[in-house]
């Protein structure tokens, strides 16, 4: 302690004019003491009032001519280390002669200034600001930038130390909360940089590292994407990747993998590269294995390739037409007694099922019967990311008109309805769209579904799900579907007994035209099949004064007045209706959209008011 005592007092003695060699010799006597206790020598060194004169030690200028200018530099990188230094080396001045000497062409000046601005970024908001306020980030990239592409004067060959170390510098520069400071970094160029870094030296574990963590800082940021895009990121990555056997070191490259995925543009590059290979032999090794890191990489392999058929293009370069061997082995994981491969497998069906094409070619696969048997499975297991995914894949298959018959035929709504019961609203969504699209077109099934009345009984619950708006919006859709598809008699007593009009009459008001006009047609196919049944409900729900407001509303669409018109005629029949019809002076309003734009809604209004006229 005698010497630290001694060194902290030659130092102040030096740094204000001493000798060469003295300010050496306490510099380096205090680095010592550092390493063997860096919390409380670097106490002592604040509590004398040594920082700020390091400051003046550094600006003597960027040459780094003088021995001392990299200890000085090691000093405050040491001293930064400490959470609560950090502000004070901001206060003591060091930042900007630090930065100064980013431009010196002294190696070892350079990693110990990179060092000590790196340190004094880790975990400090305050260390950040400050750097950035001297132009020590675009300073780090324009030195990094210059190394990498050897363009700089006189270091031909930097160390893998520098580079890792001015790498990890701009790590901890981008390792907060402020996406500005993340931003500013891309738009300096940074990104280009460090994946020429990465291609330049991928058997440097440490400085791979470091740029792979500062990917991942960069990627969540969307305007990152773009410039990631424009880079070879995608092969340099994949490359990697193929030489790691460390689980640590993959999970590393997954993280930065999983956000520039999102990009469809590097969805495609990632595919070239050759990224599915890796991941399809990646759950091939850890497939059965209850180890939990093996566990946790299948799941983010698994993840990962459904989250690259997201996007249209790299999806049909992997579908191949339904004959690419990528797809066939997606496919094989949904009859998987695993249950992360089941999901996997279903939502990249889901996935593949984007278009009629791949639709019609999947359901001639009999990839229908799988995930109709995945389902089965999952009836008492329960397991309900599996339930919404097998769903999400049927309810895309569904669409093609030419499937629906097909998928009906094959017990599709049958094994549906097993989930009726499911208290899950990512489930009953699915469900409910999954039916939606099923009796599109497809008179009989609609009438089978709409006459059962466990299913309509569950709807007009469903039709009451507040809490839940795309359960509600669907079960409504899937209610004035199976009246509009059905047109039956049978299906109208059903609904109406369930209790389902007046959900129909709010569903009328309804923000989306869609869903507005599909309620009016349900309800106008009601009152021309059994308007009496229904009498009493039109006027609880009060369905006259909304067909009023609807045609009197100028925002209403031309489909929207011309069905509600429609509707007026068909409650005419009703003794209480024709009442309320008369008490609002439809004719006066009727009279009115005589002379709208659209023909179609003039040419009714004109046979509206006839027929109100008529029976005044």
């Amino acid at each position: 302690m005698d010497n630290l005592s001694e060194a902290l007092r030659q130092l102040k003695v030096s740094s204000a004019g001493g000798s060469t060699e003295d300010l050496q010799s306490s510099l380096d006597t205090l680095l010592k003491a550092l390493a063997d206790n860096n919390a409380d020598v670097s106490g002592r060194v604040h509590e004398t009032g040594l920082l700020p004169q390091l400051a003046s030690l550094l600006a003597a200028g960027p040459s780094g001519s003088s021995p001392c200018t990299p200890k000085v530099a090691n000093l405050i990188a040491e001293i930064a280390k400490n959470e609560c230094m950090r502000g004070v080396c901001v206060e003591a001045g060091l930042i900007p002669p630090l930065v100064q000497l980013l431009a010196s062409e002294d190696q070892e000046v350079l990693l110990q200034t990179g060092r000590a601005l790196g340190n004094i970024c880790y975990d400090s908001q305050e260390g950040r600001m400050a750097v950035e306020a001297a132009g020590g980030a675009a300073a780090v990239c324009v030195l990094l930038e210059s190394l990498v592409s050897h363009t700089h004067t006189h270091i031909h060959a930097p160390s893998g130390a520098l580079l890792t170390v001015l790498s990890g510098a701009l790590v901890n520069y981008t390792n907060g909360d402020d996406d500005s400071l993340q931003g500013q970094l891309i738009s300096m160029g940074v990104i280009p940089t460090l994946v020429k870094l990465l291609g330049q030296h991928s058997d440097n574990t440490p400085l791979t590292e470091m740029c792979l963590i500062a990917f991942g800082n960069l990627a969540e940021l969307e305007s990152s994407k773009e410039a990631f895009a424009a880079t070879g990121v995608a092969r340099e990555l994949v490359q990697l990747f193929k030489k790691q056997t460390e689980h640590e070191k993959k999970e590393m490259i997954f993280e930065v993998l999983a956000p520039l995925a999102e990009n469809d543009v590097i969805k495609l590059q990632l595919v070239e590269a050759g990224l599915v290979e890796c991941l399809l032999d990646v759950v091939s090794i850890t497939l059965g294995s209850q180890r939990e890191e093996d566990v946790a990489q299948l799941k983010t392999a698994s993840d990962l390739m459904v989250l690259l058929l997201l996007g249209d293009e790299s999806m049909q370069k992997l579908f191949e037409g339904g004959k690419g061997g990528v797809f066939k082995q997606v496919l094989s994981w949904v009859p998987s007694d695993n249950h992360q491969l089941q999901l996997a497998g279903a939502l990249a069906i889901a996935n593949f099922a984007r278009n009629d094409g791949n639709c019609i070619h999947m359901v001639e696969c009999g990839i229908v019967g799988n995930l109709l048997q995945l389902l089965d499975r999952h009836v008492e297991e329960g397991n309900v990311t599996v339930q919404h995914a097998a769903l999400s894949a049927l309810r895309n298959l569904a669409i093609p008109v030419v499937n629906k018959s097909k998928m009906l035929a094959g017990g599709v709504a049958e094994v549906v309805l097993k989930f009726l019961q499911s208290e899950m609203p990512p489930v009953q969504f699915k469900l409910l769209g999954t039916l939606r699209m099923l009796i599109d077109t497809q008179a009989e099934a609609a009438d089978k579904l709409g006459t059962n009345s466990k299913l309509v009984e569950r709807l007009v619950e469903w039709c009451e799900a507040k809490d839940h708006a795309g359960v509600m919006g669907e079960a409504n859709r899937l209610l004035s579907a199976l009246i509009r598809h059905s047109k039956t008699k049978d299906v109208v007593r059903t609904v109406v007994q369930s209790g389902g009009v007046k959900h129909l009459v709010t569903m009328a008001t309804s923000e989306h035209m869609i869903m507005q006009n599909e309620a009016l047609v349900a309800l106008g196919i009601i009152a021309a099949l059994d308007l009496a049944l229904a009498e009493k409900d039109f006027v609880g729900a009060g369905l006259v004064q909304i067909l009023h407001k609807l045609l009197t509303d100028d925002r209403s669409a031309p489909e929207i007045k011309y069905n509600s018109m429609i509707l007026i005629c068909s409650l005419l029949s009703s003794e209480p209706l024709h009442k309320e019809v008369t008490s609002l002076a439809f004719v006066d309003v009727v009279s009115k959209l005589r002379s709208h734009d659209n023909k179609t809604v003039s040419h009714q209004a004109s046979l509206t008011e006839q027929r109100l006229t008529a029976q005044s």
